[in-house]
């Protein structure tokens, strides 16, 4: 598998990719991901939306753009919102049959589903994530919260 680095102005995004599929510590076969590390800050979420819509078009996962950069904005945006102004990273990895989804914000607080009122502005980007993806959760230690979205099998 051949990884790259890159630093950017948003951060610094590290790139595997293999033709091969490799083993991954969910038993499915890892094919591609990206990783940005990134210091936070508002307009983080839509540069990571745009770096997201651009891989998943090389990877022709073009089905799942609309999906993943949802997710992508509501996680980075908790992330920056709450993560006390510690660095926020993206893993974004395409594996056998989901496409899944990380992000860490480095503070032990898990993310958490609210209840958000008719008239609040915000408290409602776990509900649309819950509602779009497969399945989500949060690491054991609270600084990851991550989604995975099924890959169509045509896709796959």
């Amino acid at each position: 598998m051949a990884e790259r680095g890159i630093t950017f102005a948003t951060g610094v995004m590290t790139s595997s990719e293999s033709a091969a599929l490799s083993s991954s510590s969910e038993g499915q076969a890892a094919e591609c991901s990206f990783k940005v590390d990134f210091l936070p800050a508002e307009i983080r979420a839509g540069q990571m939306r745009q770096i997201t819509r651009d891989r998943l078009g090389q990877w022709d996962l073009t089905t799942l753009t609309d999906d993943a950069t949802l997710v992508v904005s509501e996680l980075v945006t908790n992330a920056v919102k709450h993560g006390r102004g510690r660095p926020v990273g993206l893993r974004v990895r395409r594996l056998a049959h989901e496409l899944r989804i990380e992000v860490t914000d480095g503070t032990p607080t898990p993310a958490r589903l609210r209840s958000a009122g008719l008239d609040d502005e915000n408290g409602r980007g776990l509900l649309l994530v819950a509602a779009v993806a497969d399945k989500w959760g949060v690491s054991r230690d609270g600084t990851m919260t991550w989604c995975s979205l099924t890959i169509p099998e045509e896709a796959s």
